[in-house]
């Protein structure tokens, strides 16, 4: 028998699935029905600094992607040996399963982070990949 958390995740997986697939795509695809706006002469809309705001926010979730995806692996091995080793006891099989359900859901969530960073990005710069983008920046 399911229990109600369990449920909950396979009623959203679909829904994510769904959203991923079709909503960044849409952004990519969308045009401005306003036309481009240009600032006057000596006016930036991001101040002076903004380069350096987007480095810093590339770099952060770079580098967060990569320590959730470790994480994540991690406890994909972990919950996996447990499963192995419990030796029929439900109590432990039961807490492997909710492991692996918590590390899905964490890499949804990092998932989701970087969607929303492609939408600000594409709100506020007009690139989706202007904050996610692939080069690391050094000193």
């Amino acid at each position: 028998m399911m229990t109600q958390t369990k449920k909950h995740l396979v009623r959203m997986l679909p829904v994510l699935i769904l959203l991923v697939t079709f909503l960044v795509p849409l952004g990519v695809l969308a045009q401005n029905p306003f036309g481009a706006v240009t600032a006057p002469p000596g006016v930036s809309y991001y101040g002076p600094n903004a380069d350096n705001l987007s480095r810093l926010v590339a770099n952060l979730l770079k580098t967060a992607m990569v320590i959730a995806g470790l994480y994540a692996v991690i406890n994909f091995f972990l919950a996996g040996y447990s499963f192995m080793s419990a030796g029929g006891d439900p109590k432990k099989i039961q807490d492997s399963w909710a492991k692996i359900y918590q590390t899905i859901i964490g890499l949804l969530f990092t998932v989701g982070a970087f969607i929303i960073t492609a939408m600000v990005s594409w709100i506020l710069f007009g690139d989706i990949t202007y904050l996610l983008q692939l080069k690391v920046f050094g000193p």
